[in-house]
């Protein structure tokens, strides 16, 4: 079970980017491997926060469909991961309070692997990198 990060739809659906075609390709190959990918709803709420605040709204619906269009599950945020969350930034400068929100649930759900651009995971002990 592989989680999708939120750069990942992002890539292939914002601006012009290096990493467009390499998501994009990312997502094939998971999806033609028959991978069970997941996210969750925190990966949502980022798209929209980011589209919203440099007023791409028009991006919004493309990204959400090119989420739940791959992945075959969206995960829940509750208190038990947001304290993980908690844990994990105030023990570790490398993750982002939205990035340790990530790692909590995958840890809550027993994921280990990461669809993502993002380097800072690769710091989290037991979790693998897919990029």
């Amino acid at each position: 079970m592989t989680f999708v990060d939120s750069n990942i739809p992002m890539y292939i659906v914002g601006a012009d980017h290096p990493n467009r075609t390499t998501a994009r390709h990312l997502l094939e190959r998971c999806v033609a491997e028959g991978e069970r990918l997941v996210t969750d709803v925190e990966v949502l709420q980022e798209i929209l926060h980011r589209y919203s605040a440099i007023k791409r709204r028009d991006a919004i619906q493309p990204a959400f469909d090119a989420v739940l269009g791959v992945v075959d599950e969206v995960l829940g945020v509750g208190v038990p991961e947001i304290q993980r969350a908690k844990e994990l930034v105030l023990g570790t400068a490398l993750l982002s309070a939205r990035d340790a929100v990530h790692v909590a649930v995958m840890e809550a759900n027993g994921i280990e692997r990461i669809l993502t651009f993002d380097t800072a995971f690769a710091t989290v002990p037991g979790i693998t990198v897919v990029a």
